[in-house]
């Protein structure tokens, strides 16, 4: 799927998605939106923040925000669009996070969230002298996940599929 497919779904649904990229040093650092327009009225519904890895080989995906009493799909969308957008744009085929440890209980509820997306956990950062670097990286202690791009847009496209049937 592409990313003006999953602009129209988005239209279809009473969403725009709204893409920011910025290249600075050899980085792109990007930010995808998925937001609400009512006349002058934006409501930002979630949101995607990251950036390319140097080699253009991958993304890191730093903040993803999501309100709780968002329309049906948003989750699906910008999940998408950032996978859509990274292969397409970016020829990034790898994606990575860090599922940051706030309370034990959510950060178990975000590593459980990014597996059935489809990442898989690589390792857990945390104090070691070696983590140091990956720490600097999110500001804090975390389970560092990665991802397939091509992987994780086709398992967020069998639930988009279901919005074109409605």
């Amino acid at each position: 799927m592409k990313v003006k497919q999953l602009q129209n779904i988005a239209f279809s649904l009473g969403l725009i998605i709204k893409i920011q990229v910025r290249e600075t040093i050899g980085l792109c650092f990007f930010k995808i939106v998925i937001a609400e327009q009512t006349d002058n009225i934006v409501k930002i519904w979630g949101e995607m923040k990251g950036w390319t890895y140097l080699n253009k080989k991958g993304i890191q995906l730093d903040t993803l925000r999501i309100l709780s009493n968002s329309p049906p799909f948003v989750s699906e969308l910008i999940w998408a669009s950032t996978m859509a957008w990274a292969i397409e744009m970016k020829v990034s085929k790898k994606a990575r996070l860090l599922a940051i440890y706030d309370t034990e209980g959510y950060s178990k509820k975000l590593v459980r969230y990014f597996k059935i997306i489809g990442f898989k956990v690589v390792k857990e950062v945390g104090s070691s002298p070696i983590d140091l670097f990956l720490r600097l990286i999110w500001g804090g202690a975390g389970t560092l996940m990665k991802g397939d791009c091509c992987y994780v847009l086709n398992k967020i496209e069998k639930k988009i599929s279901l919005i074109e049937r409605v």
